[in-house]
């Protein structure tokens, strides 16, 4: 149904103004595409990478900003751990101090950043925003960041592991033909051994 001053919108069932629609248009015009991995894995002391990029429909500009923002897996309010425009802004307070790097480029459109030294604490969820006006909506893709002990197992490198495979097999086949060459050296000494004498008591009987 369509009216002077109002429209009919059948996807979310309900009349909106035309300005509003208009508004709405606009901001699906201009909003801006941002990715990132939905859980990202990581190892106790080793650098991890978050991962985030965007597509803006406007050039980039030195009003764009970046913001990072991490919630605890326990639960609790956001925090702001990371903050980009032109340079980079780390958290200078918080479990994050001086723990996290930008190794993004925003001009290719890479919002990344790095977390130094990650423990099992730091688990929780990171949320990557992106800025660049006059395009500032977006989507608001999380990451789920899960930090473990690295098991002794996984710490093989190839080279190790190839070393494992090629020594164990070559040590058995030695192990192997030095116990066949002692059998054989054993069964050669006992042919070579003189045989005993018998006495004359055992001869008489």
């Amino acid at each position: 149904m369509r009216g002077g001053e109002v429209v009919w919108v059948a996807e979310v069932g309900f009349l909106l103004p035309r300005g509003a629609l208009l508004l709405l248009g606009i901001c699906g015009a201009l909003s801006l595409d941002i990715k990132t991995s939905p859980e990202v894995r990581g190892y106790v002391g080793e650098e991890v990478v978050l991962k985030c990029s965007f597509k803006s429909s406007f050039p980039i500009t030195e009003s764009l900003t970046i913001d990072w923002t991490y919630r605890p897996i326990t639960g609790g309010h956001m925090e702001t751990v990371f903050h980009y425009q032109s340079v980079a802004y780390t958290a200078s307070v918080g479990r994050f101090k001086d723990r996290i790097s930008w190794v993004g480029n925003a001009a290719k459109g890479d919002a990344s950043i790095a977390i130094q030294s990650p423990s099992v604490s730091d688990n929780g969820t990171f949320i990557c925003s992106v800025k660049n006006p006059p395009d500032v909506y977006h989507n608001i893709p999380q990451t789920v960041l899960i930090v473990t002990e690295r098991g002794f197992s996984f710490q093989l490198t190839s080279v190790t592991l190839l070393s494992i495979v090629v020594f164990i097999p070559s040590t058995v086949v030695v192990v192997l033909m030095l116990v066949r060459m002692g059998r054989k050296s054993g069964v050669i000494k006992e042919k070579k051994k003189p045989g005993c004498k018998k006495s004359s008591v055992e001869e008489s009987e």
